[in-house]
């Protein structure tokens, strides 16, 4: 049988003791590590979320405690009063390693099973395992310091906005479904039979009707949902730093939000960020990067050929470029002794991923020049490509030349992002924050054939692009702005229409009629009748933020309970069915499909 706290207290944390407290009666409770018995000495490694304290007994102690700690094994839960002293033999390796509590009265509080796997760090348990046993894995010290500094850098996010006078506003959970973009998780109504509530992919039209509201900044950490396609980085559902901000244009927004950036940095990473961050034009980002989230910590940087190669007779180059496409290429410097012909073919792999058909390459080493395209150009079209590219001895130039410009940044971009990773050209410990802007406001969907909101349909296109929204919507760009750091999207915003007469326009171009549109954003359209400010806004994944901050590979592990790619929860074996009288009373009517 267990023991009971019987009065006993917890008076201190056992990763926070300290040489000042020696001397002192204390009382720690936390689960065994580890026990060591010598004989006449035991010593057990008591753990909380603060780190370890080493607990001492020996036979001329307390008896009973001497007995109970003998008995002890991993992940037993305890409670132990002592004396804190000095240990003889310090341990450097921890923080609390200069001190021991020689425990006088120990209280076994559970028993335990031995655990599927080590509760440590560093183990190579299978994740599949680790996540069915979650609230074991949250033990181990690197989970537990992960969810300690999300929880830190939340605090600190609301910190900051309240000192900046925004309003912590709690939007619906259960919404009205306005699917655009991403499928909605739907939620149905036994009250209203047939009828169904979704749950938010974003608080999107709840902040901007805040703003309607006279709020004026607005902020939220709001829990997000989105049904998307099965990712290995995204989650179904999120957590975003949401806020808006009235009479305010894209300057003031991300002025409010790199100050919210230094803060963090400064006292999460103790790193000072220069201010302003870089703005970089998303069509600047695209043809030096090949990315909209670009990772700017290296070169490798896109160069376009077309102009040289247009009057090309080789097939491949011509046949892109007539059809409105483009030939680019990277210079990977003094990477020849490195690729092969059979690191180039993995490499050509990587790009067919994003639709390239092929891969060209040239490969200059000291012995030989070898090259898929050269032998089709002209001797004046390879001199020209060579001196644009800076070909030198040890080089290898990687070509990719498709009809569609978005294959080639894709492809081009991919291969930037994998050879940095694999000759390690990223600098350890660095970090690139930057603003991308003037993102395009629309982006054409061959398979539907028809334009979609590149961000959301609220946004504001750029007030010189005004007349392009009917006549030339591919080239009408965005008040639109994302966060960038290390070649991850950390948020989005955008300043938002505030015009109806430009809302109905932009609902016109996205092949919506005034009926649709007011049956799925009536209520916005009507409370734009009555006096809105101009407002704009952004929101960050937080998730996503701790997780570059803290330098993890996966948002499961700044996550305390999160899903698998297949968005199910291995520990609670979710979603599961339900019975049928629930379903009844739901008046929904399932089919099976049984293997």
């Amino acid at each position: 049988m267990a023991d009971t706290m019987n009065g006993l207290k917890r008076t201190a944390y056992c990763g926070e003791l300290t040489t000042a407290q020696i001397g002192q009666e204390l009382v720690l409770a936390g689960w065994a590590a580890k026990q060591r018995n010598l004989g006449n000495l035991i010593f057990i490694d008591l753990r909380d979320r603060t780190g370890i304290a080493q607990l001492a007994f020996d036979d001329s102690s307390d008896r009973a405690a001497f007995e109970k700690a003998a008995s002890v094994r991993g992940e037993y839960v305890l409670m132990a009063r002592g004396m804190l002293r000095r240990r003889e033999s310090v341990n450097r390796d921890i923080p609390t390693g200069e001190v021991e509590l020689y425990v006088t009265e120990l209280k076994i509080l559970a028993v335990s099973e031995t655990p599927p796997f080590d509760i440590k760090d560093g183990i190579k348990t299978n994740e599949e395992l680790r996540l069915r046993y979650r609230y074991l894995d949250l033990r181990r010290p690197e989970l537990q310091s992960a969810i300690l500094m999300r929880h830190r850098i939340v605090k600190l996010v609301r910190d900051y906005f309240d000192q900046n006078h925004f309003v912590e506003i709690e939007t619906p959970i259960l919404i009205k479904s306005t699917p655009e973009g991403a499928r909605d998780y739907l939620v149905p109504s036994r009250v209203h039979p047939g009828k169904f509530y979704a749950l938010p992919q974003s608080p999107q039209l709840y902040k901007q009707l805040s703003m309607l509201a006279g709020f004026d900044r607005y902020l939220q950490i709001a829990r997000c949902f989105r049904d998307e396609d099965l990712r290995a980085d995204r989650q179904p559902e999120f957590t975003q730093i949401d806020l808006e901000m009235s009479f305010v244009d894209e300057i003031d927004v991300q002025t409010v939000n790199e100050g919210l950036m230094k803060r963090i940095f400064r006292e999460i990473l103790g790193r000072d960020l220069e201010l302003p961050l870089r703005r970089l034009p998303w069509q600047e980002a695209m043809e030096r990067f090949g990315s909209d989230k670009p990772d700017t910590r290296f070169g490798l940087e896109l160069v376009n050929l077309t102009d040289l190669l247009k009057n090309t007779e080789f097939a491949v180059f011509k046949g892109a470029m007539e059809a409105g496409g483009s030939v680019r290429a990277i210079n990977v410097k003094g990477a020849a002794g490195t690729l092969s012909r059979k690191e180039i073919d993995k490499l050509a792999d990587v790009a067919k991923l994003f639709k390239a058909k092929g891969l060209a390459f040239t490969r200059a080493t000291a012995d030989a020049h070898s090259s898929s395209f050269e032998k089709f150009l002209t001797p004046d079209e390879v001199s020209a490509v060579h001196e644009r590219m800076g070909l030198e001895t040890g080089d290898v130039l990687l070509v990719v030349a498709d009809p569609r410009d978005s294959v080639v940044f894709a492809a081009l971009g991919a291969l930037r992002l994998n050879l940095a990773k694999r000759l390690a050209l990223i600098p350890e410990g660095s970090y690139d924050l930057l603003w991308v802007t003037d993102f395009p406001l629309f982006e054409y969907d061959p398979d539907e054939g028809r334009y979609f909101a590149m961000h959301h349909p609220f946004t504001s296109p750029n007030l010189d692009d005004l007349d392009k929204m009917e006549s030339d919507p591919g080239h009408c760009r965005a008040r639109a702005y994302d966060l960038v750091l290390n070649g991850t999207e950390l948020g989005g915003g955008s300043i938002r229409i505030s015009d109806p007469s430009v809302q109905s326009r932009m609902f016109a171009a996205l092949g919506m009629s005034p009926e649709e549109a007011q049956e799925k954003f009536g209520f916005l359209l009507n409370a734009f009748k009555y006096g809105v400010p101009p407002h704009g806004g952004m929101a960050y994944g937080l998730d996503r933020l701790v997780m570059l901050l803290l330098g993890k590979d996966s948002i499961r592990d700044v996550i305390a309970y999160p899903k698998v790619q297949n968005a199910s929860e291995l520990m609670t074996d979710c979603p599961n069915t339900v019975d049928s009288k629930s379903l009844d009373e739901l008046s929904i009517a399932v089919t099976r499909t049984e293997d």
